[in-house]
This record gives C-alpha cells, sequence and structure tokens, in this order.
C-alpha cells in the first residue's frame, strides 16, 4: 500500500454510477410493484451496496481501510435502465473513490443476480467515477 502516514485528513467525498439495463418493461414493472421472486430489488441492492463500500479494502490489496462515515444509494429509472448512484464520504488522509465504484459495482451486480430468473438480457454498465472531492485535486465528470 502506498504510505500516507505524513497525509493530513480532510473530507473526503465521491459519487459514482453503474447502471443496470432491463430487456422489457415488465421487469421494470416487476421491481416497481415488488413482484421479484427472490424480493424487494432496490432495497435489498442497497443492503449490498453499503456491504460492498465496507468491504473494499477486504477485497482490494492495495485499498486503506478507513472509516465510511455516510453511504446514501439513490436509484433513477429512464426507461429500461436503472441508473444507480452512491455517494460515499469521510474525514481521512485517503479519498473514497475505489469504495464508491466498488458499491456501485456490487449494487449493480446483486440487481442483476435478483432479476436474471425474470429477465435473460439484464448487463451492467457504465460503472464511473461521476466525482470527488477532498485530498489533492477534484474531479467532476458529465
Amino acid at each position: 500500500m502506498v504510505d500516507i502516514t505524513q497525509k493530513q485528513a480532510t473530507q473526503r467525498t465521491a459519487i459514482a454510477q453503474a447502471v443496470v439495463k432491463v430487456s422489457s418493461m415488465v421487469t421494470i414493472d416487476a421491481i416497481k410493484k415488488d413482484a421479484v421472486p427472490k424480493g424487494d430489488v432496490f432495497s435489498m441492492s442497497r443492503a449490498a451496496g453499503f456491504l460492498g463500500v465496507k468491504k473494499t479494502a477486504d477485497l482490494l490489496p492495495d485499498c486503506h481501510p478507513l472509516p465510511v462515515e455516510h453511504c446514501s444509494i439513490e436509484y433513477e429509472i429512464d426507461e429500461l435502465d436503472i441508473i444507480i448512484k452512491i455517494l460515499v464520504k469521510t474525514f481521512y488522509k485517503t479519498g473514497v473513490e475505489v469504495e464508491a465504484m466498488h458499491g456501485a459495482s456490487v449494487v449493480a451486480l446483486n440487481m442483476y443476480d435478483m432479476l436474471k430468473p425474470i429477465d435473460k438480457g439484464v448487463e451492467i454498465h457504465n460503472i464511473k467515477l461521476l466525482t470527488k472531492t477532498g485530498g489533492k485535486s477534484d474531479i467532476k465528470r458529465a
């Protein structure tokens, strides 16, 4: 791991995104009506995302364990796309970009797992960092 002992702790935030694309409006309707056989897709995926954020350092060898002080996950449905946005905050010596992207990935994978029995065409797209603040530089992408 990179040596961060000399770095100053600052407020760090990151927002990441993933997109789950389903193949039919029938799938979107099942999600909205809480009629997916494996359960409430949004609630279960949110819980999985929180675990993904917290466990990032356990799975990625170069990531520092850090205190996650806030995490929120939002969903937006745009036709056949479910857009996942995840915000992670901490006050620490290193950023939370990887935690946010890892969390978004886990949310998307959980959705895939829950939806595969009713939709064989589910795809995961566009896992990416949207913004980061704190540290040496801020990043904001469209």
